[in-house]
């Protein structure tokens, strides 16, 4: 009777499913407060219960916009404001996270370990990051439209 010492090296597969549907999730959440009629470089703020949002339209396309959204934190001196990039896709109606305050191009799969930490799957946990981002309210508002 043997036992073999070789630990398989099992690579990470990427769910593609469970990031679709998270994808999907927070298209539909920003859908709720995304202005229909909102032209390139125009700014607002969405505010809720626990929360405000600062959001930048960054760029218009047929089907796609690209929006910059940020957390307002009271007397936050000492954290840096939470901040991602996010590609709206409206013929697929998904929303994916493209950069964040740390990471300005996101990978599908990162090796671990890895010089900067980053989990393997960072891109979901990134999207989550957002999802969470988004719950300020049930019901939310837009103030303050205006251009940059």
């Amino acid at each position: 009777m043997s036992i073999s010492l070789n630990k398989r090296h099992h690579s990470y597969q990427v769910d593609v499913s469970r990031f679709l549907a998270l994808c999907s999730r927070n298209y539909f959440n920003i859908l709720r407060w995304l202005p229909v009629s909102c032209q390139q470089g125009e700014s607002w703020q969405v505010e809720g219960d626990f929360g405000c949002l600062e959001v930048k339209l960054l760029e218009n396309t047929q089907y796609t916009q690209l929006i910059e959204i940020s957390r307002i934190i009271e007397t936050s001196q000492l954290i840096d404001t939470p901040k991602v990039v996010v590609r709206v896709y409206h013929d697929a109606k998904l929303a994916e996270v493209l950069t964040s305050r740390q990471i300005y191009r996101l990978r599908a799969v990162y090796d671990y370990p890895n010089i900067r930490m980053h989990h393997r799957d960072e891109k979901y946990q990134v999207n989550a990051f957002l999802e969470e981002l988004l719950i300020i309210d049930n019901h939310v508002r837009v103030i303050c439209q205006s251009e940059f």
